[in-house]
């Protein structure tokens, strides 16, 4: 966790589009590492393969297109500072209604796990419960996920294509 706050202020602070992208990278595998620790394997492979592998090759080929380094702002940015701390203050105020963290009592305990564990054999016949959920119950969600990664990635061959082709003479 240290690690990964060092790599945000790092990240704040720099002006170089390019370290910040392989700043990120990092931040994503160490909060891959983080959900492995919290017994969250199948989240944990997904951020590190959307988080810190697609997202850093997009933003890479991104930043081919335009300059390495970010310029300066014309005045103090004390509107988007002060909009940001409010509503990360909002966010936090949010979690104190939140059940705590693996509380058997919580409603997604009570409620949702049981109908997943016990009648999963009968509405969808898959034998893994995180796959059937991913796939069937969370199908369109995840169908969205994949719509959202394959349109990024079309879009930034298209750009790359396109400024190839405005190189030749």
């Amino acid at each position: 966790m240290v690690m990964m706050a060092v790599s945000v202020v790092v990240i704040i602070r720099s002006r170089n589009l390019f370290g910040v992208i392989v700043l990120g990278g990092i931040y994503s595998f160490l909060m891959a590492t983080v959900l492995v620790a919290m017994d969250a394997v199948d989240v944990a492979m997904t951020e590190a393969a959307v988080g810190a592998g697609i997202s850093t090759v997009l933003l890479l080929g991104a930043l081919y297109l335009c300059k390495s380094e970010e310029g300066r702002a014309p005045s103090k940015p004390l509107l988007p500072l002060l909009v940001s701390v409010s509503v990360a203050g909002m966010l936090m105020y949010g979690t104190f209604g939140l059940p705590e963290f693996s509380d058997p009592h919580a409603p997604i305990h009570e409620h949702v796990v049981p109908r997943y564990l016990h009648e999963i054999q009968q509405e969808v016949d898959v034998p893994n419960v995180v796959t059937a959920v991913l796939a069937s119950y969370r199908g369109y969600d995840t169908l969205g996920e994949t719509t959202v990664v394959f349109t990024a990635g079309a879009g930034v061959i298209a750009l790359l294509r396109r400024r190839r082709k405005n190189r030749t003479p």
